[in-house]
């Protein structure tokens, strides 16, 4: 069974099984991304991006940027650090906007 699934993720050690699951955490949690806006949408009847998005685009991105490191892989680096830029000033904007709100009396 083992020499199975390592031929079917092209992996030769525990090591690259390892990451290669460190890969598919960081893809699931990119993808749930998009289920988070879509629900969040579909309840408000309009286009919403919700914080969590942003949250879950970082932590993705975050993973899959590890992976792309441990996997030497040019292409995916770059694409993936360019987008980890774009969720942290997102994310900052985000709460900046809402540190500068002013308060609402209770």
């Amino acid at each position: 069974m083992r020499e199975f699934l390592w031929a079917a993720l092209h992996v030769e050690s525990w090591t690259e099984f390892t990451w290669v699951m460190v890969g598919l955490v960081g893809q699931l949690l990119f993808t749930a991304r998009f289920l988070i806006q879509w629900l969040t949408s579909e309840r408000e009847k309009r286009s919403v991006i919700p914080v969590a998005f942003w949250y879950f685009s970082l932590a993705g991105g975050i993973v899959l940027f590890s992976y792309a490191v441990y996997r030497r892989d040019p292409v995916f680096i770059l694409g993936q650090s360019m987008g980890l830029v774009i969720y942290l000033r997102n994310l900052w904007l985000i709460h900046a906007e809402q540190r500068n709100a002013p308060s609402t009396p209770n």
